[in-house]
């Protein structure tokens, strides 16, 4: 099906529901299909605007998602009126529940060895006949040609329908990116949903998460590492997004 959606700032983000974005994700699966998904939030948005090949990697992806209010408030403001925020860990739960159901397997890849660990109990907890194919933890370098040959045949021997990978923006999206044609799986780029699904983050309470406040309590829990991500990123995306809409209007009145 032909993808809809539009452009944010430089990187072209899909209006989908939630019903329609694990639909998706569970067919490509079902078929190991070699496909990826970028889930976009501000940071992400703006880092096209200044990273060429970040930029042609969610550009490329087979599927962009709304992470962060404002990206999901951006698509409204641009002709999608009841699109929703698909974001990261609640993408990576709801695709799990539908693969315990389905008898689809999961695979891991990213983050620490412990925190994998943490992870496999929480979710064996909680999704007991969840099929978990594999969980890996990469060094913290880049691989030799023939280490990432060894990963990815470990990937595709293990029967993965969907891999889910945890290893940051923007390096997580150029992974992808690299390997669709490689790995026989979906893609899923989750960021940190794996410290929080494992319980080494903790995550915003609901009320802050419904209200698109879920940066501001990171914010909050780690002002140091975050103030110049959140405050630089944030201030860029709405002066970026306001020069779109008024460049839209523009070219509107002209035509």
């Amino acid at each position: 099906m032909p993808r809809k959606g539009e452009a944010v700032l430089e990187a072209f983000i899909d209006a989908l529901t939630w019903d329609e974005a694990l639909g998706q994700i569970t067919q490509w699966g079902a078929a190991r299909e070699s496909r990826y998904v970028c889930i976009c939030n501000v940071h992400s948005v703006v880092t096209t605007t200044n990273d060429v090949e970040f930029k042609i990697a969610v550009n490329n992806a087979d599927m962009a998602t709304p992470d962060g209010a404002p990206i999901a408030w951006a698509l409204r403001r641009l002709g999608h009126p009841s699109q929703e925020r698909i974001n990261g860990p609640d993408l990576m739960m709801k695709y799990l529940a539908e693969a315990e159901r389905l008898g689809q397997s999961v695979f891991f890849y990213g983050s620490t060895e412990s925190t994998l660990t943490r992870l496999r109990v929480a979710l064996n907890g909680k999704f007991p006949a969840l099929r978990i194919a594999g969980m890996h933890s990469p060094p913290f370098r880049a691989l030799s040609r023939d280490e990432d040959d060894q990963i990815v045949d470990a990937i595709n021997a293990s029967g993965a329908n969907v891999v889910f990978v945890g290893l940051g923006c923007p390096k997580q999206e150029k992974w992808m990116a690299e390997h669709r044609g490689r790995i026989r799986s979906v893609m899923v780029g989750v960021g940190a949903a794996f410290d929080y699904h494992a319980g080494v983050v903790k995550r915003a309470p609901l009320w802050w998460q419904r209200n698109g406040l879920e940066w501001l309590y990171r914010l909050g829990s780690e002002p140091r590492r975050l103030f110049k991500r959140y405050m630089v990123t944030n201030t860029l995306f709405v002066v970026g997004f306001v020069r779109q809409m008024v460049n839209t209007k523009l070219a509107l009145s002209e035509a």
